[in-house]
């Protein structure tokens, strides 16, 4: 049993339907083992040829319709749901959802909620289709199960650059289902509500009060880091979904009348060799995916800043203002 559900037979209706002669496949970086699987099955029932994108692949911000345009008629991408982007070629989204068991986890997490009765119920695209069943669950344990849609996800949906879903939410306490804790600290950052993550992959359920407080720590010394820049780096993405030019420029503006300098760095995957050249740059602002400053924050050696971090640098946000990144999908 594959542990995820590709749909790959409702693809296959597609390209028949549509007489599709050439179809792009896109995974995320955890999925990709299943690639080859999934291009053999629809070449083996339809007269379409496949493409596999080896790109890394962070959401469905970052699809391959620019490099895929014009050599395949469909992109299919899988393991997230769609934007309100315009793509360059059609794209089919694939959730892929998961089909591990989650509920041993959500069991898990009751010990920490208790005395909190509304919860706030998110989760990432791989399982929403659960969200049902998680809430009856809790429900039946005695708690009021909140959610809503945000802009531009699902109803109990979170990415890692837009936690619209979980915001201004009448609740006692958030309960996430999925992996990691970035997730998580974004919720806590929004609600200032305890979080609780039940986690299927590691079948147990956690608060994440320790790692917010380190991670945050880590934050504050790299603006404190950054406070004596003079030159800045504003790094603006080239993946579409990701690409926000009108705000590096704010950004720049906002440098410079504080008589400092700002340079504006177009990049596709932005990695610590790509910065090396820049030397005489002292730190660097992303508008790119808010996560690349949190999560490989010890790959760079000159501060990695988050937009509102520069306001705090700068003296145009305090410090107890502290707020995370997004993207806003309107």
């Amino acid at each position: 049993m594959l542990d995820y559900e590709f749909k790959v037979n409702e693809i296959i209706e597609r390209i028949k339907e549509k007489n599709i002669k050439s179809v792009g496949l896109q995974f995320p970086e955890g999925l990709k083992t299943y690639a080859t699987d999934v291009a053999r099955q629809i070449e083996d029932e339809t007269d379409a040829f496949t493409l596999i994108s080896a790109d890394p692949c962070y959401g469905a911000c970052d699809a391959a319709d620019v490099d895929m345009a014009g050599a395949v008629d469909l992109l299919v991408h899988f393991g997230h749901t769609a934007l309100p982007l315009d793509y360059d070629v059609p794209v089919l989204f694939v959730e892929a959802q998961s089909n591990m068991d989650v509920m041993g986890a959500v069991g898990s997490s009751l010990s920490l909620l208790e005395g909190y009765e509304r919860i706030g119920l998110v989760t990432t695209a791989q399982h929403l289709h659960l969200l049902d069943e998680i809430t009856s669950f809790l429900e039946g344990n005695g708690k009021k199960v909140v959610m809503k849609e945000g802009s531009g996800t699902q109803k109990g949906q979170v990415l890692g650059c837009n936690f619209s879903a979980i915001k201004d939410l009448d609740i006692d306490a958030v309960l996430y289902v999925g992996s990691g804790n970035f997730h998580t600290l974004g919720i806590k950052l929004f609600t200032d509500k305890p979080v609780v993550i039940a986690d299927p992959y590691m079948n147990d359920a956690r608060d994440i009060d320790e790692f917010a407080d380190r991670i945050m720590r880590i934050r504050f010394a790299r603006i404190a880091k950054a406070a004596d820049a003079k030159r800045f780096g504003i790094i603006v993405s080239s993946k579409k979904g990701q690409s926000r030019l009108d705000l590096a420029k704010v950004l720049k503006n906002m440098i410079d009348k504080e008589e400092r300098e700002a340079f504006i760095i177009v990049m596709d995957d932005i990695s610590p060799e790509l910065l090396v050249p820049f030397r005489d740059l002292d730190a660097f602002v992303v508008t790119a995916c808010p996560r690349i400053a949190i999560d490989d924050s010890k790959m760079y050696k000159k501060p990695l800043l988050t937009p509102p971090e520069l306001e705090i640098v700068l003296g145009k946000r305090e410090w107890e203002d502290y707020e995370m990144d997004e993207i806003k999908y309107d």
